[in-house]
C-alpha cells in the first residue's frame, strides 16, 4: 500500500513513528524512551506482562493521553501530540477496545449503518435512505467479517467472538488508514481466534493494523512482525520465533 503526503506527494515512509515517547503517572513512567516505526499497510503485534505500557501507548497515538517527551507523528509529518481524540479518529486511526461496544438492541446491518454514517444521529441514521454505494460497502465488510447471513439478527444474539468481528467491521467501514486492535482473541473459542486472525490480515492488505495481545497461538496466527514491550520500553522486536527465543523475553513475560 503506497500512501503519499497530500503536502507535498512525497511517499509515506513511516505511517506511525514515535520517537523517545516517556509518560509518567505520579513519578511512575508507564511509558520509557519508546520507540515504533509502523509502514503503511504494515501488521504489527505489540505483546507484554501487564503493566508493560501497551494501554498507554495506544491511548497516547489516538489522543487520549499526552506525552511528557518524545516525537510521535503520523504519515512523517503530523504531530499527533498536537491534536485530540476526535482529530486523529478523523484523521484515519481508529481504535477497538478490548469489550465490544456495538448496540446490541439494533441488528448486525444498522450497527454497520451507524458506523458508515458518522456524525449521524441514531434516529436520523435509522430513516435516512442509503445510496447503492454504502449499501454496497455495508454489504463487503459483512462478507469480510462473515457475518452476512446475520445481517438481520439483533447484535444481543450475537456470540462473544461474533461482536468482537462486528464491531471490527464497524471500525473497519470507516476506511481508517491505521486500525488499533486491543485484545480481540479475549474470550473466544479456538475457532473464532483463528478465524479474527485471517479477518485482521486480510484488512492488513489495505490498512495498517495494530494488534496488542496474550494470546501467543493468536500471535502465531497473525505471522508478522512482533514488538515485546516491557516497563515501558521496546524489550525485543523481530518474528515470533525470534523473540521468543530471547532470553530477555523468556525472563519477564513468556517464562511466567
Amino acid at each position: 500500500m503506497k500512501l503519499v503526503n497530500s503536502a507535498d506527494q512525497h511517499p509515506v515512509q513511516s505511517l506511525l513513528y514515535m520517537s523517545g515517547v516517556t509518560k509518567s503517572f505520579d513519578g511512575f513512567k508507564a511509558i520509557n524512551n519508546l520507540s515504533l516505526d509502523i509502514a503503511p499497510g504494515e501488521l504489527r503485534a505489540i505483546i507484554g506482562p501487564n503493566g508493560a505500557g501497551k494501554s498507554t501507548m495506544m491511548d497516547i497515538i489516538t489522543g487520549k493521553t499526552k506525552p511528557d517527551t518524545g516525537d510521535v507523528k503520523f504519515k512523517d509529518t503530523i504531530d499527533l501530540t498536537q491534536h485530540d481524540e476526535a482529530d486523529i479518529a478523523n484523521m484515519g486511526i481508529g481504535r477497538k477496545f478490548q469489550k465490544p461496544t456495538v448496540i446490541e438492541s439494533l441488528t448486525v446491518w444498522e450497527n454497520l449503518d451507524l458506523a458508515l454514517a458518522g456524525n449521524r444521529g441514531i434516529w436520523q441514521t435509522l430513516f435516512f435512505t442509503l445510496s447503492s454505494k454504502q449499501k454496497d460497502k455495508i454489504a463487503t465488510t459483512l462478507e469480510l467479517i462473515g457475518l452476512s447471513d446475520k445481517q438481520n439478527d439483533t447484535a444481543a444474539n450475537l456470540s462473544h467472538g461474533q461482536k468482537q468481528w462486528l464491531e471490527i467491521g464497524m471500525l473497519f467501514i470507516q476506511d481508517p488508514q491505521m486500525l488499533l486492535v486491543d485484545e480481540p482473541a479475549g474470550g473466544m473459542t479456538d475457532a473464532e481466534t483463528m478465524e479474527t486472525a485471517r479477518l485482521l490480515k486480510e484488512i492488513s492488505k489495505d490498512h495498517s493494523v495494530i494488534v496488542v495481545e496474550h494470546d501467543m497461538d493468536f500471535v502465531r496466527a497473525l505471522d508478522c512482525r512482533v514488538t515485546v514491550l516491557h516497563e515501558g520500553s521496546v524489550l525485543a522486536e523481530g518474528s515470533l520465533e525470534k523473540v521468543s527465543a530471547d532470553p530477555k523475553v523468556i525472563e519477564v513475560y513468556l517464562g511466567r
